[in-house]
């Protein structure tokens, strides 16, 4: 009949003992209103600490007690009285506190099987006397943390006062409901957890005081009935837990989980930890909570910098040559004067200029040069993605915020946060983006798809297109303000054919850089190669130079690299012979190179510098350009130099 009772209850603790007795409800005063205080403080303080179980006890001397209140899964079980010896409630009761964090059955092998964590004090009167116990105990360890150690002393602290005067008030059993009012009141307005009382319509009833100031409540708003769900933060996700929390509700289902909330006073976002269980009369539904904003926030960053770990190694995969800028035009020149300027500052860039001149290696300059150069440098190219998903690698969504969004996702300018984000390709943005981007522009702020979190971001933006900007104004698809906003401090690269004199400099560049790559062995490229290779027009400007290089030294068999038109695939307007000499890769001297081609550029000009047949012309530059190198490299028209 005893083993049926236990196995009833389905309490693990106690139904170990050597002795019990189930106490039945008629024998515990049904309608006392201490026993009732006793089973609400149990049930919220196995919440406050985590623990599965928890019991409050009064002393029978010598060697055993009874429980008043004893909680398992959530659940009240039956009173249960049991022998102390052998036990770690003997310890307790002899005045001692005992924290088991763990081990708890290797020490009590017999009284406590299959149960790991123990937490006890005594309940004593002002006298010293010990007047009964309080106890929480789990299969799981309980760790020492401080949070739950203060929760289980403030409840100790209220068992104890009420055991207390359970002892020295003679009185009926039903207690007058006023005077336990008072005691609940207490323990509701202090315990550490939030707690409150709302209607089957979300309106409040009550609230204690933790709840009143985790979610920023005032008396007056609890009074006048505020709708609890215009506090919910209006996600798809917390809509759909709303629908689930209300089901739940209306089955007499308890739910629980983590909210976003929106505190009442300053309209900031608050996360917590809640159990929701409809009170007994089915009216009302009581919610515990706890404020987990900082907890979620940290899992918040640690996404944050998983996604930037991601990119960041795959940027480290991929090659940039962003300190390798070749050349000495004088084009070239002045946009670097420029980089060094506006590289200090945190001022926006827009970076024109034709498609493959480089403008990426540009914005990497900027940045490196930059006090943000030891911060993420994040790139996107807004031309590569679909119309529909340029918004979400921009700024993130939330689960569930659009088809297809199975988790969340932390957005470009999320990552970029305290470095620098460079949007290629920025006229190929829709209009609808180009708006959400011009407030970030204006107010260093954006929401992610799916949320009306807002998140403040402190990123310097770099832009860059090879289209005309001004002409896709005028055609209504670029907006007027966002092209003023970027174009703070703009760049245009020259197109490599306005830089032709640089154009054997990077030749020997890339045949270094992919001679080895390719398994060639290069010595020296061949004067009409130079020649073929200057005179020729390159729409695809740098990369379809590095592109051709690349090819001919995968196709090329001898130690001299060369290449003819029909190699790079077109014709080329150079119809002057050119003699086989060999110009040496290895000699690291770009000056011999550079004055053997402009001395034969002005031979077949007859040493004609300026004009339309100009030897400056055929170079891609300024006579004065010219005139400055030819004295630079030393070269004057001599006897030794006109043939």
């Amino acid at each position: 009949m005893l083993d049926n009772e236990l196995a009833r209850t389905r309490a693990p603790y106690p139904s170990s003992h050597a002795r019990y007795l189930a106490v039945g409800s008629a024998n515990v005063a049904n309608n006392s209103a201490g026993e009732y205080y006793f089973r609400e403080l149990v049930h919220h303080l196995a919440k406050a600490t985590g623990a599965q179980h928890a019991l409050l006890s009064h002393f029978l001397p010598p060697n055993c007690v009874r429980t008043h209140a004893y909680v398992s899964h959530g659940q009240m079980v039956d009173n249960v009285q049991y022998d102390l010896p052998g036990t770690p409630c003997e310890e307790v009761i002899g005045g001692a506190f005992r924290h088991y964090a763990s081990g708890l059955q290797l020490q009590f092998p017999k009284s406590a099987p299959g149960i790991e964590g123990y937490l006890g004090t005594p309940l004593k009167a002002r006298d010293g006397t010990v007047l009964g116990h309080l106890c929480v105990f789990d299969e799981n360890a309980l760790p020492n943390e401080p949070e739950r150690l203060f929760n289980f002393q403030i409840y100790a602290t209220r068992a104890a006062a009420e055991l207390e005067s359970t002892r020295v008030e003679p009185r009926p059993l039903a207690r007058p409901a006023e005077q336990n009012a008072d005691r609940f009141r207490d323990l509701f307005d202090e315990a550490p957890i939030g707690y409150i009382l709302t209607d089957l319509e979300s309106r409040y009833v009550g609230a204690n005081r933790s709840a009143m100031r985790i979610l920023g409540l005032t008396q007056a708003d609890i009074d006048n009935s505020v709708n609890g769900e215009q506090m919910v933060a209006d996600t798809p996700a917390m809509r759909k837990t709303l629908q689930q929390a209300a089901q739940d509700a209306s089955t007499g289902v308890e739910h629980s989980g983590v909210w976003e909330m929106r505190r009442k006073n300053d309209g900031q976002p608050v996360f917590i930890q809640l159990w929701t269980r409809p009170e007994t009369s089915g009216k009302y539904i009581r919610t515990t909570f706890i404020d987990v904003t900082e907890r979620v926030r940290l899992e918040q960053e640690q996404i944050r910098l998983t996604a930037q770990n991601v990119y960041l190694q795959e940027e480290i995969k991929s090659v940039h040559n962003f300190e390798e800028i070749i050349g000495s035009n004088h084009g070239l020149l002045e946009v670097l004067r420029g980089v060094s300027r506006v590289a200090a500052t945190d001022a926006t860039v827009l970076i024109g200029g034709e498609t493959g001149t480089g403008k990426e290696l540009i914005a990497r300059a900027i940045h490196s040069a930059s006090p943000r150069a030891d911060k993420p440098f994040i790139k996107i190219n807004c031309a590569a993605l679909p119309a529909g998903l340029v918004e979400s690698e921009l700024f993130g969504h939330e689960r569930g915020a659009f088809s297809g969004a199975l988790q969340k996702r932390v957005g470009r300018f999320e990552l970029a946060n305290h470095g620098t984000i460079f949007l290629d390709e920025i006229g190929e943005i829709p209009l609808d983006v180009q708006v959400k981007l011009l407030r970030v522009l204006q107010e260093r702020e954006f929401e992610r798809i799916g949320s009306n979190q807002t998140i403040k971001t402190d990123v310097r933006i770099i832009a860059a297109t090879n289209r005309d900007l001004l002409a896709a104004m005028a055609e209504g698809r670029f907006r007027t303000d966002l092209y003023y906003r970027l174009n703070v401090f703009p760049l245009t690269l020259p197109p490599l054919r306005m830089r032709r004199d640089d154009i054997p400099l990077l030749a020997h560049f890339f045949v270094k850089k992919y001679a080895s790559r390719v398994g060639r062995r290069i010595d020296a490229i061949q004067a009409d190669t130079l020649q073929t290779l200057t005179h020729y027009e390159w729409p695809g400007n740098i990369r379809e130079l590095e592109n051709i290089i690349e090819r001919a030294l995968i196709l090329s068999s001898s130690a001299t690299l060369t290449i003819d038109s029909a190699q790079m695939g077109v014709a080329t307007n150079n119809s002057a012979e050119a003699p086989a000499v060999i110009l040496p890769v290895a000699e690291g001297e770009m000056n011999s190179v550079q004055r053997q081609h402009i001395l034969k550029v002005l031979r077949c000009s007859d040493w004609v510098v300026e004009g339309d047949k100009g030897a400056a012309k055929q170079l891609g530059m300024k006579p004065a350009t010219l005139r400055h190198r030819m004295k630079k490299l030393g070269i004057v028209r001599s006897a030794d130099n006109i043939h």
